[in-house]
């Protein structure tokens, strides 16, 4: 980078890469990352989505006639950087490898120019505001580490427990319709239950599909899908209710407040890597 261009400063999460200094920052706080790491996460930050060859990695890092063994050079670079950002091959935030390619920065980044010094505060904060409600909801970087098949089985069974509520409601109707006499509005309530379970059932059933599957963009798609779903699992966290002649209300209200629960850990599940390409397949670097 010339001395005739501006700062480049990229932000991406808790972090913080500020090409001018070289430094790495977590909420502004320097993390530890070599030169020629930090050479390759700028790479990879100045093209976010795109995938960066090896080839490409390795003329950047070596001038041609430079005699090193440059597959196991990019690999430990990838390696400094994956441990610098607390990131995983296996369940990539930040770095995905994709097999016999090269790799991809696959988290969203800010791009900050600025012909001045690095700004003294970071907004790391205000970056997660903006990505789902500062200390409301959970970023991606906020979630622990998990292996690709804990977080996709967990996915699939909340799945197919809401389809067991679905079906179940629909098997049942005559005694819900017994349950809902009581109720000021007993026939609509009894039609939006039909409605709704109509509805979710293929919902369920695309969201089952799509994570098994990995479908192309499914992280984007159920985070733009969450808004609905979180509206209708409230509702359907009142499921127990619908088996009061097998139980008792206490043991109804506690199943609904741990249900209440449920849309919020299928959308950390989806942060956490629920849905995307298992990594184990592809190259690890």
């Amino acid at each position: 980078m010339t001395d005739s261009q501006p700062v480049q400063c990229y932000r991406f999460g808790v972090f913080e890469a500020d090409a001018a200094s070289g430094e790495l920052r977590r909420q502004g706080t320097r993390v530890k990352l070599n030169a020629q790491p930090f050479q390759v996460l700028l790479l990879l930050l100045e093209r976010p989505g795109e995938v960066l060859t090896r080839e490409e990695i390795s003329r950047e890092l070596w001038p041609e006639g430079t005699f090193v063994d440059a597959e196991h050079g990019v690999n430990s670079a990838i390696n400094r950087i994956r441990e610098a950002l607390g990131d995983k091959a296996g369940n990539s935030r930040f770095v995905e490898t994709l097999a016999r390619r090269g790799y991809r920065f696959v988290a969203p980044v800010e791009r900050v120019n600025s012909t001045n010094a690095t700004p003294a505060a970071p907004l790391a904060p205000v970056a997660e505001e903006q990505e789902g409600g500062y200390r409301i909801l959970a970023t991606a970087q906020e979630l622990p580490n998990t292996p690709y098949p804990v977080v996709q089985t967990l996915f699939v069974l909340l799945q197919l427990m809401y389809l067991g509520f679905y079906v179940g409601a629909l098997a049942n109707l005559a005694e819900i319709e017994d349950l809902f006499s009581v109720l000021p509005r007993a026939v609509f309530t009894l039609n939006l239950l039909i409605v709704t379970a109509a509805v979710l059932i293929p919902v369920r059933v695309f969201l089952l599909c799509a994570v098994l599957f990995h479908a192309p963009g499914f992280p984007a798609r159920m985070l733009r899908l969450w808004p609905f779903l979180l509206a209708v699992d409230i509702l359907w966290a009142l499921a127990p209710f619908l088996l009061l002649h097998h139980m008792n209300y206490g043991l109804a209200l506690a199943c609904t407040t741990i249900l209440v629960y449920s849309p919020f850990a299928q959308r950390s599940l989806v942060l956490m890597g629920a849905g995307r390409q298992n990594s184990r397949s592809a190259e690890i670097g």
